[in-house]
């Protein structure tokens, strides 16, 4: 079977090139326009007091009344309000619980102070690491976490040519990156709260989640597959997570759409699972483990290799090739 003739060399240089500047021009957007666009979008918060009392608050608030300022704490500690309005009879204060958006509570800060017309005092109910206190380190080092799954994706897809062989990777991967990364953000820099195991197994779903993705896609795609898991588990979800914000802060619709992807939806169960005890990470434990059920079946049911074998020309007895596990 003849050949097809390469492209000239030139040709592929411009090819390359345009390229890359095209996928440039949708990536820059991609990661500022919604850092260039963080505003408050009904935020939920709590209010307790006289009903009339919560018509001074801004309206990109959405508020939801409590009986009294334990209904309020309570909210807080189960991730149903960033923050919580206490109007008594000495006057206004804020309640905040600044592990769930450090920045939300700035915002809130700020809110509750214009509304009163001078400073409120400021009850941090669930407050972030002493180590953390403007929760950088959180969202820097969830990073790494993103790119080592992706990587680790990638290098098990090209490197494993056998089923049962990457699945076991898979795992294997998943389970390290949650007891290492739980022990290097807990024990080394100190910067993450939280029963070990309890961090170990958010770090691990994640883990395995984004890997799987990869690795599934390419077993379903071969090589496309990479690059399409690349932007879906990263390239997507990396801008749209909202960890170093709130999605409530990034433009319609992609704060919802962020908490779909994988990124979003492990940083926000990792603050679950670190601040408040597990709660309100449901959704975000399905989530993960939908990507990571769905990439493990595509494992089972792809290819086991993604290499092309070229048809033997004419008259070459075939080579007998083991089928791959």
């Amino acid at each position: 079977m003849a050949r097809r003739p390469r492209p000239h060399p030139l040709a592929m240089a411009a090819l390359v090139g345009l390229g890359v500047v095209l996928l440039q021009a949708l990536l820059v957007p991609l990661f500022a326009a919604p850092a260039a666009h963080l505003e408050p979008r009904d935020l939920p918060v709590v209010v307790a007091g006289p009903s009339e009392a919560a018509a001074a608050l801004p309206p990109f608030l959405k508020i939801t009344a409590v009986p009294d300022a334990a209904a309020a704490d309570a909210a807080l500690r189960d991730r149903e309000a960033y923050g919580a309005f206490i109007f008594g009879p000495d006057g206004p204060a804020l309640h905040t619980a600044s592990a769930a958006s450090p920045t939300v509570a700035t915002m809130l800060g700020q809110a509750a102070s214009q509304a009163a017309g001078r400073p409120v005092p400021v009850t941090d109910v669930v407050p972030t690491d002493p180590a953390d206190p403007r929760g950088a380190a959180f969202a820097a080092g969830f990073l790494p976490l993103a790119l080592t799954g992706l990587v680790a994706g990638i290098a098990i897809a090209l490197a494993v040519r056998s089923r049962a062989a990457r699945l076991t990777g898979l795992i294997g991967y998943a389970v390290g990156a949650g007891l290492v990364g739980a022990l290097i953000l807990q024990s080394w820099l100190g910067v993450v709260p939280g029963g070990y195991l309890a961090v170990s197994g958010a770090l691990a779903l994640f883990a395995l989640a984004t890997a799987a993705t990869i690795t599934g896609l390419a077993a379903l795609l071969g090589y496309p597959g990479i690059p399409l898991g690349a932007l879906v588990t990263f390239l997507v979800a990396n801008p749209l997570s909202a960890i170093s914000a709130a999605p409530e802060l990034l433009p319609r619709p992609w704060g919802t759409v962020g908490q779909w992807l994988p990124i979003g939806a492990g940083g926000t169960l990792l603050r679950s699972t670190a601040y408040f005890n597990g709660a309100g990470g449901g959704l975000a434990a399905a989530v993960l483990g939908g990507y990571a059920a769905i990439g493990l079946l595509l494992v089972l049911a792809g290819r086991a290799t993604l290499a092309r074998r070229e048809p033997a020309p004419a008259g070459t007895p075939a080579e007998s090739v083991p089928a791959a596990a």
